[in-house]
């Protein structure tokens, strides 16, 4: 399908949600207005949610300790029947549905810390867990399904029917407008065609989420019988991490589906799915934060027991300074996943850019804390955690865990994807009273109406950028010693407020395209959001120490916030573009001469076009 520029854009809009009836902590941040009374005290869940997820979880617990083996997982690359079904026993594929649906019923918090717990065990198996219901069947139906959709499929999924979510496809990533998979009305049913990519929990399913284009309607959201006449499952996916993943490649050929079982309304596909992910997404930050807690539980251990020239090796500087990094950002990324968790729960706020920025900033760092963790292990780190056991010695998967933390910079929206959609909501009052002034389109008396009702918003906006509490030796005193990083905050988010708007003024209209600018943008507010929620959590915290931590990792992210509003003038964007162009016209061809290309034929994007399935059908059901 072949879609211009204009076009793509115009569907992406049009399914965002662009009205903004609750407040918003991000989106005061990236105005300059730093509203800590949006997150301090934040709040909590009632007693019963505390006494339901503790009690959920010493189960949970109990289970994960003595029958999930993650190098049987990895090994195998298959999550054992017997640990699917005593997940099932156990209640944990129903961990958010209500209990009035047969589902225990957890908070967003508890929930996710669910997915760390079992994440820590597996990592495949806490991506399973995560996909099934953070943007699976569960979250889309809870949130726009009919009661009979919600009656007929939420029981299902509680039991234990597993649920993948289907979008992307071969030729389809993040640019939705080009979608292939058709869903032709037919009297009482759609006539679903197309194939799906990276279908994750496809594999073993046995319910899906369908997107596809209805003709002149657009994306719908279907529930879809994985098992239906027609669809073949045609390929198991293997990857780099994640090795238990059940993910494929699913065809659909003259697939009928009811319409009783469109989610919400023909067209509406994508606002489903956007929504779904605004909460949907915590839980990759949930499996992150896990992670950098146990990498942080290793790094200590292992640097007290190695020697190296007389000394542990953690008293050594060079690694003392990967072991603050960990544990400061290891207490950071919990921070920020309580408080976006927290504010999810209270559904008090709009948490659009809270969760986006928890996401993205959750899988940028937990890497680096994987990474700094296989450097500190040195060749232990590389090495398999099997390899070092065959050979008489403690087994830590941290090679293992850097290969799983990979795909969390892909996974649910790219790094790149997720800087250019915050950046959007960042800019949104801007480009709302830009309006006609940056519209190629518009007429002179259209774009001189807006420059007006421009000026008076600037006029009221751009004084509050002047001066504020940060400024003031007494502001925010009541957080003790860590009072001076949200002074810090204050002033960084009038000062990035003043940079968005000189940025906005000298590109306009063209702004969208200058992304690295945009991302620098995303990423200051990121350190300035998480910098937030550490102070707010030690704040509130009862260990002694937790203000030290908060007050390490406050430091640090301050440091790589003046780097960043550095960046954003003085950078080499411009020469890179330019250089960017020069390689793809083939003019430095000549420096990949002397090497041998090892991959394996084949064509770049493999054949989407719809017709019927010609693969055996690899789709394995789960015991129940």
């Amino acid at each position: 399908m072949t879609v211009d520029e204009r076009a793509a854009r115009q569907v992406a809009e049009q399914a965002r949600e662009t009205r903004w009836q609750r407040p918003s902590f991000g989106k005061e941040l990236f105005l300059g207005h730093f509203r800590i009374d949006l997150i301090h005290p934040h709040p909590s869940g009632t007693a019963e949610d505390r006494e339901r997820g503790e009690a959920f979880l010493e189960k949970l617990r109990k289970f994960t300790e003595s029958n999930i083996d993650n190098a049987v997982i990895e090994r195998d690359a298959q999550i054992p029947d017997d640990v699917l079904k005593g997940l099932k026993d156990l209640g944990a594929f129903g961990m958010k549905i209500k209990p009035e649906y047969g589902g225990i019923g957890l908070t967003q918090v508890y929930y996710n810390k669910a997915l760390m717990l079992v994440g820590s065990a597996s990592p495949a198996l806490g991506a399973m867990l995560s996909a099934h219901q953070s943007i699976g069947v569960p979250q889309p139906v809870a949130m726009f399904g009919s009661p009979e959709q919600k009656q007929e499929f939420l029981p299902r999924c509680a039991k234990g029917e597993i649920t993948a979510f289907l979008l992307t496809e071969p030729d389809v990533g993040s640019d939705p407008a080009r979608l292939g998979t058709i869903a032709t009305p037919d009297g009482d049913d759609y006539v679903l065609d197309g194939v799906k990519l990276w279908t994750t929990n496809g594999v073993v399913a046995d319910l899906l989420v369908v997107m596809a284009q209805v003709p002149d309607k657009g994306i719908t959201a279907f529930v879809v019988e994985a098992d239906a006449e027609g669809i073949t499952v045609e390929n198991r996916n293997a990857f780099m991490g994640l090795r238990g993943l059940e993910n494929g490649v699913t065809r659909f050929h003259q697939v009928r589906v009811p319409k009783k079982n469109v989610i919400g309304r023909e067209g509406a596909g994508l606002k489903i799915a956007l929504a779904t992910l605004n909460t949907g997404r915590l839980s990759l930050p949930a499996l992150c934060a896990g992670s950098a807690k146990w990498c942080l539980k290793i790094a200590r251990e292992w640097s007290t027991e190695r020697i190296q020239w007389g000394l542990p090796v953690g008293k050594h500087e060079a690694v003392a300074g990967k072991i603050a990094y960990i544990a400061a950002t290891a207490y950071a990324l919990e921070a920020v996943l309580d408080l976006s968790s927290e504010l999810a729960d209270a559904g008090s706020h709009d948490i659009r850019i809270e969760a986006a920025l928890a996401k993205l900033y959750a899988s940028e760092k937990a890497w680096l804390v994987a990474d700094e963790l296989v450097q500190i292990r040195g060749g232990r780190g590389y090495e398999t955690a099997e390899s070092q056991a065959a050979r008489g010695e403690r087994g830590i998967a941290a090679e293992q865990v850097l290969r799983d933390l990979r795909i969390n910079r892909i996974f649910e929206g790219s790094t790149e994807i997720m800087h250019l959609l915050i950046a959007r909501e960042a800019v949104d009052a801007h480009l709302s009273v830009a309006g006609d002034i940056i519209d190629p389109d518009a007429d002179r008396q259209a774009k001189m109406k807006a420059a007006a009702k421009a000026g008076g918003f600037y006029a009221k906006w751009l004084p509050t950028l002047v001066v504020g509490k940060g400024q003031t030796p007494a502001g925010y005193t009541e957080f003790g010693p860590l009072a001076k990083h949200l002074r810090f905050v204050e002033r960084s988010a009038r000062k990035l407020a003043r940079q968005t708007f000189y940025a906005m003024s000298r590109w306009q209209g063209k702004m969208e395209r200058k992304q690295r600018f945009l991302s620098r943008i995303v990423d200051i507010g990121a350190e300035l959001f998480a910098i937030s929620a550490a102070c707010v959590r030690a704040a509130q915290d009862k260990n002694p120490n937790a203000q030290m931590l908060a007050d390490a990792f406050a430091k640090q992210a301050r440091i790589r916030v003046d780097e960043l509003f550095e960046k954003l003038w003085t950078n080499t964007d411009d020469s890179d573009q330019v250089l960017a162009k020069q390689v793809l016209d083939g003019d430095y061809a000549w420096l990949e001469e002397g090497v041998v290309d090892s991959s394996i034929p084949g064509s770049w994007i493999a054949d989407s076009t719809h017709h019927e399935s010609t693969a055996d059908n690899v789709h394995r059901p789960t015991p129940r």
